[in-house]
């Protein structure tokens, strides 16, 4: 609005419809600027409204006349207070939106914990980033935990964001965090997670409309044993990274399944969890698809394989994860449009270490 403004001002200015008095309207573009654009829109307008003024002032002849300077005056005047007003407002946002923030990073680290840095036969690694185009609270998840069965982990995206998606990132977590200790059966594991969203789906008023009708959640559980294997149970999330001898390729379900709270859309759920190698020396990258819909300015996805396949070889997997979230950063110039969930698991040489507890989540 300042600009269409400014340019019905010149239009006017160098027509025959000059005589029409244009100074209130041209100082009321900074101070619109002010209210809407920020410091630098403000400053753009008021640029532009004294070069605007200084060129109809030529073609009209009206240099020395008193109108002139008035308006010179007053378009300086509401030019200097718009910018102050703007830098106060935009200052006073700001810390509104940093105390959101903080309030969302405190609510979220609630619900997730790190991982420890070795579990059993694996040294692993956690790394959640916010997105950087709110203050809104994500629906990410994952965690890691040694049982009698292995080491068993979970990684999934709730759909949405905000208050509910927290419920349901903390009833998922706890459903699965009670099961993996006494369910053998990773199968089950994960339909007990689907039990217990459904049943606090089905709480009245818990959750509104669009969660109801559009609501879902995302999971994949992995498991590692002491054999030389990883176990996978995978329901509508995208397929896990193995890296093995400096390559990495996807370990894709054989039966595509659809996420918790769809199971109506399809009746042929996996019956058991699929087995791929996992050998020492392997890594195991579990991840959300913030990752892999990341995107640069020309509109191209993260190349996650080819950026875990440069990798250094011998860091661990926290200095692992900040190569891939420095990778990330480079690409999407740091403006991350979805948050971002990684757990990275590195397959031991040796017998597995003693079961330490439960693990978390980072």
């Amino acid at each position: 609005m300042p600009f269409l403004i400014a340019l019905a001002v010149l239009v006017i200015e160098l027509t025959p419809a000059h005589f029409i008095y244009t100074g209130p309207f041209l100082t009321a573009v900074p101070a619109l600027a002010a209210v809407t654009l920020g410091p630098k829109g403000t400053t753009a307008a008021a640029v532009l409204a004294l070069a605007i003024s200084v060129t109809t002032a030529t073609y009209n002849g009206a240099w020395g006349t008193t109108q002139v300077y008035s308006n010179f005056l007053a378009l300086i005047l509401v030019s200097v207070a718009g910018f102050i007003t703007s830098r106060a407002m935009q200052e006073r946002r700001q810390r509104e939106l940093d105390q959101v923030r903080s309030i969302a990073v405190a609510a979220q680290e609630v619900v997730l914990r790190p991982v420890p840095a070795h579990l059993g036969p694996l040294r692993a690694g956690s790394l959640c980033l916010a997105a950087g185009t709110g203050a809104r609270v994500g629906g990410d998840l994952y965690e890691a935990v040694q049982t009698r069965y292995g080491v068993r982990m979970i990684v999934g995206d709730v759909r949405g964001k905000g208050l509910s998606a927290v419920r349901a990132v903390a009833v998922a977590l706890g459903a699965f965090r009670e099961t993996v200790h006494y369910e053998d059966d990773l199968v089950e594991v994960m339909n007990r997670c689907a039990a217990a969203l459904r049943r606090e789906v089905a709480v009245p008023g818990a959750y509104g409309q669009e969660v109801l009708l559009e609501g879902f959640t995302t999971a994949l559980i992995a498991q590692v044993p002491d054999e030389p294997v990883v176990q996978l149970v995978n329901r509508g999330h995208p397929p896990p990274l193995l890296l093995h001898q400096g390559r990495a390729s996807s370990l894709m379900p054989s039966l595509p399944s659809p996420p918790l709270g769809l199971e109506d859309l399809i009746t042929d759920l996996p019956e058991k969890a699929e087995s791929y190698a996992f050998l020492p020396g392997d890594r195991l990258l579990l991840y959300t698809d913030g990752v892999i819909e990341a995107r640069n300015r020309e509109g191209e996805f993260f190349a996650l394989p080819e950026a875990v396949e440069g990798l250094g070889v011998g860091s661990s997997p926290p200095e692992l994860l900040e190569q891939l979230h420095q990778a990330l950063i480079r690409h999407t110039g740091g403006d991350l449009a979805d948050d971002v969930a990684m757990l990275l698991a590195d397959r031991c040489d040796g017998p597995p270490e003693s079961p330490s507890g439960e693990a978390g989540v980072g």
